[in-house]
């Protein structure tokens, strides 16, 4: 597949996984890299020293082209910038803040620079900040969230009708129909979180795939939309149906236990972001799996799509 994604990251897809804290590793984005992916290590765990050395494990498990994550809000280290341009990453995402003081350096050292929208307005103030693109994120999507949540089916032809830079789109996207129906809305690729998350080389403990197969198109919550602190979607266990009726006072605190729900599998201890795709997810596949699957059922669509309406 050619167009200006596949061409500005080098992939042989137009297909990013999403960089998720504590697991966009190693492990998930190698093996998303080797499958003609974008595989993204993440930040957002603000465990700097670590992620230097993934950075390294991604050099000896694939020679494909990788990126790197900046989750604004959760690193503040000024000297991330420099951080990242050290470790000689060539494409780099933006998210969870204002992308300003960071794109410029990012771009006069050489690296692709795309930032994470969940609106028109941070689309429009993204690329006057000079991005090279956008990766425009529909409230359906897991993890933290604009608390004013747009669904891709509307935020993503809205933002490309008003921008010229290349658009991957988030939020929804599980498969090759999602990603022909992202197309079709005018993006030319396509990030997938809980897909990869589920997916046989995703580090996270079974428990919690087994729940992202288990759970139905309803299974999700948005929590924390009148604040303080982020929104955001997960999973519905006990705990995060409980903080739908009843939020905590600080729903960050509650990541505290993180890695016990993460690796250690309670599926209590902490909340399990995830996107409303849960509901159409029956099965743990390897990502070259998930990849080679969505790129021809992509193509069978359009196809489709085609001699029935051509």
């Amino acid at each position: 597949m050619k167009n200006r994604i596949t061409e500005l990251l080098g992939v042989e897809y137009p297909i990013v996984q999403a960089p998720m804290g504590w697991i966009a590793r190693s492990p998930l984005a190698s093996a998303v890299s080797n499958a003609g992916g974008m595989g993204i290590i993440e930040t957002s765990s603000g465990e700097l020293d670590a992620i230097k050395g993934e950075i390294q494990k991604m050099r000896a498990l694939t020679s494909k082209p990788f990126g790197v994550n900046v989750a604004l809000a959760f690193v503040r280290d000024p000297g991330i910038v420099q951080f990242i341009i050290d470790q000689g990453v060539k494409f780099v995402t933006t998210s969870a803040g204002d992308p300003q003081k960071i794109v410029g350096p990012l771009k006069e050292a050489g690296l692709t620079v795309f930032h994470v929208v969940p609106s028109l307005k941070a689309a429009l103030r993204a690329v006057d900040c000079g991005v090279d693109g956008l990766v425009v994120e529909g409230g359906e999507g897991g993890g933290f969230k604009n608390p004013r949540e747009v669904a891709t089916m509307v935020l993503l032809p809205l933002v490309c009708e008003k921008v010229r830079v290349p658009v991957i789109a988030a939020g929804g996207i599980v498969d090759g129909r999602t990603m022909a129906a992202a197309f079709a809305l005018g993006a030319e690729g396509v990030q997938m979180g809980t897909r990869m998350v589920s997916s046989a080389e995703s580090p996270v403990h079974a428990n919690w795939k087994n729940a992202i197969l288990a759970a139905q198109e309803t299974d999700t919550v948005f929590l924390n939309r009148f604040g303080p602190g982020p929104a955001l979607r997960a999973l519905r266990t006990d705990k995060t149906t409980r903080f739908e009726k009843e939020p905590p006072e600080n729903v960050m605190g509650e990541f505290r236990n993180a890695l016990a729900l993460y690796f250690g599998g309670d599926m209590e201890a902490s909340i399990a972001l995830s996107g409303q795709v849960a509901g159409r997810i029956d099965a743990v596949k390897p990502v070259a799996e998930i990849i080679a699957e969505t790129v021809a059922e992509f193509e069978a669509t359009v196809a489709s799509l085609g001699r029935r309406y051509g």
